[in-house]
């Protein structure tokens, strides 16, 4: 019988990563704070992706490149000052991604080439819509058999106590 090895262990859970999808929503904080918990208490570390949606409609080239520049600016920035809020919650900095596309389609693409990654943490919606679009698209039957790392959904109705409490 093979003996317990708390070195080993911690070890183990040393090299998680938990990625968190950066976007404007309310729960999203909910699940960047779970994260940041969970990797400040397992010796792991936090990843950030925003994902640049293609504008829907573009009239001008001009106009198309002005506002995709200024998506980029907007996006760096967030992620920038989330980073920060990360190195303060678990004393290291975060991994960044930064993706242009379709939000399921560079979230799965990132899954499938950072092997570090592993656990997807997000935060479903509070709205009668449901818990969100993302988690709606990645929770369906051929989506969700796709992923190779666990999805932690995380209730937007948690305060940070429970959050902390949870972590």
């Amino acid at each position: 019988m093979p003996s317990f090895d708390a070195d080993q262990e911690l070890r183990a859970t040393s090299n998680r990563t938990f990625l968190v999808v950066v976007d404007d929503s309310d729960e999203m904080t909910k699940a960047l704070r779970y994260a940041c918990r969970r990797a400040q208490h397992t010796g792991g570390r936090v990843a950030l992706l925003s994902v640049i949606e293609p504008a829907e409609f573009q009239h001008w080239m001009a106009v198309g490149d002005l506002m995709k520049e200024e998506a980029r600016d907007e996006a760096e920035s967030r992620v920038n000052e989330l980073a920060a809020y990360v190195h303060e919650q678990t004393g290291s900095m975060p991994l960044l991604f930064i993706r242009e596309g379709r939000l399921k389609d560079e979230l799965l693409n990132l899954l499938d080439e950072e092997e570090q990654i592993s656990i997807l943490v997000l935060a479903a919606g509070t709205t009668s819509e449901g818990p969100g679009p993302l988690i709606t698209a990645l929770t369906k039957s051929d989506t969700v058999g796709q992923l190779r790392l666990p999805l932690t959904i995380v209730p937007a109705a948690l305060s940070e106590a429970d959050i902390d409490a949870l972590s």
